[in-house]
């Protein structure tokens, strides 16, 4: 079996990174968006306490940019192949349960 660009390992996980990165800026994006605190990695403790509005912006935006450029740069511009699909829409939603299930727990603790 010979691999093309669009199924070698590193499109799938480019397009697996790319996935979780998409996913993980709309929580960031949507709680800055609104000017509600949310945690982010400039937290004190990072990832748990909460960061400004401005700084979710900024983090969700970060996350939106790579995540497209991983999406559209090394992985192609859309998947091409069923594997690449599945590896997308698998890691999209893996990291949407996890984030969700991370969030939850953040909020907690507070």
């Amino acid at each position: 079996m010979t691999t093309t660009p669009q199924t070698s390992v590193t499109g799938l996980l480019a397009h697996a990174l790319g996935a979780a990165l998409l996913v993980n800026a709309v929580p960031h994006t949507v709680h800055g968006l609104a000017g509600e605190p949310f945690p982010s990695p400039f937290a004190d403790p990072p990832g748990v306490g909460d960061s400004t509005p401005v700084e979710n912006i900024v983090w969700g935006g970060l996350n939106a940019v790579v995540g497209g450029a991983l999406l559209r740069g090394v992985g192609g511009s859309r998947p091409r192949t069923r594997v690449d699909t599945a590896v997308t829409v698998a890691s999209g939603l893996a990291t949407a349960f996890a984030v969700a299930r991370y969030f939850t727990a953040a909020r907690r603790r507070d």
